[in-house]
């Protein structure tokens, strides 16, 4: 093969491979820009919500502030991880964007074809050879950690940026030095905190090392260092890292750290090697390279054995890199070391668990030294054998890390080539929402908290209805902001006195006290399409829509008439006992016995739950049993995952029973139900029988 060098068209080579790799791990329907099928799981759903508040708002400076997505909680594009970098650039073009619109699926793409580009430039420094440099290429854009982000913490997936960082360090002769670094860390500020502490710590320990070295003086370094500081300062300022000034630092380090095997632990994402044990918050620190990178470590220690002088040389002036990256390592580890299922600890001075608790899901930090680790191999292969042994040795390991890998990816594909939507499902369908919407330019939460279990529901509802909401889930929110605001809603609730300009969504843990002060006068209490609400002045608003008003007789447990449904991706009171916590679709059963509590009108004849049964493939089953007030009304087997219901007859005598008392108490037993855990599909230890999506009364 010749030189790269004298052939520039093989500079397209890597962005090829991006595409490539993009189209094959993740398919095109997330290009769609409409499409938002499948942000609606998990943290996605914040990402697009909050930029789909920002796009809509007044623009402000800071330029990245929120207001409408979290009203008194306060809020800016970061904390809602919605990537400022291109919120900001697409804000502008608001008016011509359609009315659905998101840019993640193009951030995606770039991340593929950006993680390849840097891949063969680094590659580019130890060998000119094309198919080294492209086999190379593939197993760093085949990484698990970096796919794994691309299924929840959208953002998190420009490990480009680190390679980018890796990149500039080790480069000989970096000309313009200022104008790279100063562009890398600025663009790494606008993406996310996180990246931009490993971007940041590369920089530093390369400043630190070409100033050691005389490549810099002290005078270039402290002027780098203030400018380049400044700008950092000024971009975090203008996305919003300041819009809060207490509750950055959160619970949890320790907790989400890397386990010393993670390197070692495919945890779900390998065909071949076993899942080893670990601790529940182990998996922000999952840190497995693929076992075709695994499979060229023997070979890279051979080649050192062997000859050990070309790493001497390699490392040699760069002590500081190495520094920073030792102490990346530590910080994965954090204070509390796992090895496996046990955990060593050390005891650290409370201000410093107070700083690392900023960044406390500590295990990502590896990430840096992982692709340093990556290219060392690839390195000492280069030093050690011919090309055509190179050659041969990456495609092995490429085919294997890509076969090996697929029990992860193809879920992340699957996630990803949803049915396309340009809306979600909402549970919010009855004409009172679009007639509230019209009088009311906020809708709250009460009681006000981060990611409360109907924030998805409400936030949505307001960002099509063009609402402010404080219903909303963001990374970081002010401790005193959140104090005061759920002051200031314990005070209504006591005094029955709410502001005029709100529509407000109850929780049932406070739903008791709003129903004994509320000014029955003006205000309506009532259920609709399952939620609590109380719409303050509504009795004497013309124009609003008239309703049935609960009052002060509003019940916890709403009573249930023929043609009524719940569904359950929130919680419901109904939901008294063996239950799981809620998800966007529904909730799953946990453990063997599930119990349903209900209020229902004596003209019910029957009861229709429409269920997921939880049967891989292996284990093809769910038997199920239920029971009304005791008696046994329905034996049954469930075969498939979706498209399941049980119709439960309510019998003459227990009608008779529901006059008197519309109390009835539904149980599943579930002597089926067993854990993914348990059946070696992941470590969800959850037993698991079935899903309960919604529940109907006929």
């Amino acid at each position: 093969m010749k030189d790269s060098r004298h052939l520039p068209a093989m500079s397209l080579l890597p962005l090829l491979l991006g595409v490539l790799a993009f189209f094959y791990v993740i398919g095109p329907q997330a290009l769609d820009p409409q499409n938002i099928a499948w942000l609606e799981q998990g943290d996605p759903a914040t990402h697009y919500l909050g930029w789909e508040f920002f796009r809509h708002s007044p623009w402000t400076f800071p330029l990245g502030l929120n207001p409408s997505y979290g009203l008194e909680l306060g809020s800016s594009i970061i904390f809602s991880d919605s990537n400022p970098l291109l919120a900001l650039v697409f804000k502008p073009f608001n008016a011509w964007l359609p009315q659905t619109f998101q840019y993640f699926g193009f951030w995606l793409l770039a991340c593929f074809i950006l993680q390849a580009w840097f891949a063969w430039k680094l590659i580019g420094l130890m060998t000119r050879n094309p198919l080294i440099r492209l086999l190379g290429c593939g197993l760093l854009v085949f990484s698990p950690p970096m796919f794994l982000r691309m299924g929840a913490h959208l953002s998190l997936a420009g490990h480009f940026l680190i390679l980018a960082a890796l990149y500039l360090a080790v480069l000989p002769n970096l000309y313009r030095r200022k104008l790279a670094w100063g562009a890398l860390l600025a663009l790494t500020a606008t993406v996310h905190a996180y990246l931009l502490a490993m971007v940041a710590l590369i920089w530093v320990a390369d400043l630190l090392g070409k100033t050691s070295s005389q490549k810099l003086t002290w005078r270039q370094a402290l002027i780098e260092g203030v400018m380049l500081f400044a700008l950092v300062s000024m971009c975090c300022w203008q996305v919003g890292y300041f819009a809060i000034t207490d509750g950055v630092k959160s619970g949890g380090f320790g907790v989400y750290r890397m386990n010393l095997l993670s390197p070692l632990d495919p945890a779900g994402w390998s065909l071949i090697l076993p899942d080893l044990p670990k601790a529940g918050g182990d998996y922000e620190g999952f840190n497995y390279p693929g076992l075709g990178v695994l499979l060229l470590v023997p070979l890279a220690i051979f080649a050192w054995l062997r000859d050990r002088q070309p790493l001497k040389d390699e490392l040699r002036g760069r002590a500081w890199l190495m520094l920073a990256l030792a102490g990346l390592w530590l910080f994965a580890l954090s204070n509390q070391i796992g090895v496996g299922a046990q955990t060593f600890s050390y005891p650290l001075p409370d201000f410093a668990l107070n700083l690392a608790s900023i960044f406390r899901a500590s295990g990502r930090m590896f990430w840096p030294v992982l692709y340093a680790l990556i290219l060392l191999v690839i390195f000492l292969l280069v030093r050690g054998f011919r090309p055509r042994l190179v050659v041969t040795f990456l495609l092995v390991a490429l085919a294997v890390q890509i076969v090996d890998t697929r029990n992860g990816w193809m879920g992340l594909r699957q996630s990803k080539m949803l049915t396309p939507s340009s809306v979600w499902a909402s549970p919010m369908v009855d004409p009172f929402w679009a007639s509230a919407a019209a009088h009311y330019p906020n809708i709250r939460s009460l009681m006000p908290e981060n990611q409360s279990p109907r924030w998805q529901v409400i936030a949505d509802f307001a960002a099509t209805h063009g609402l402010k909401t404080d219903a909303v889930y963001l990374g970081r929110m002010s401790t005193k902001a959140t104090n005061r605001a759920r002051q200031n809603a314990q005070d209504m609730l006591g005094s029955g006195q709410y502001y005029a300009d709100s529509l407000y969504v109850i929780d049932d843990s406070v739903l008791a006290e709003a129903a004994r002060n509320v000014n029955s006068e003006t205000d309506l209490l009532t259920r609709v399409d399952g939620l609590v609400v109380l719409a303050p002045g509504w009795k004497r608003c013309a124009q609003c829509l008239p309703m049935h008003d609960e009052g002060r007789q509003m019940s916890p447990l709403v009573l249930m008439r023929p043609g009524q449904t719940l569904t359950f991706n929130y919680t419901q009171r109904q939901l008294v006992s063996g239950w799981s916590i809620p998800e966007n679709w529904g909730t799953w059963s946990q453990g063997r016995r599930a119990q349903i509590d209900l209020r229902v009108t004596p003209q019910a004849r029957s009861i229709v739950l429409e269920v997921m049964a939880f049967v891989p493939p292996q284990h093809p089953a769910q038997r199920v049993v239920v029971s009304l007030n005791g008696e046994q009304v329905l034996v049954t087997r469930l075969t498939q995952l979706h498209g399941n219901q049980l119709e439960i007859p309510i019998s003459a005598s227990i009608r008779r029973h529901l006059v008197d008392d519309d109390r009835l108490t539904l149980e599943l037993q579930l002597p089926d139900a067993i854990s993914p855990e348990q059946l070696g599909v992941n470590d969800d230890a959850r037993v698991m029988g079935v899903g309960l999506k919604r529940l109907s009364v006929n």
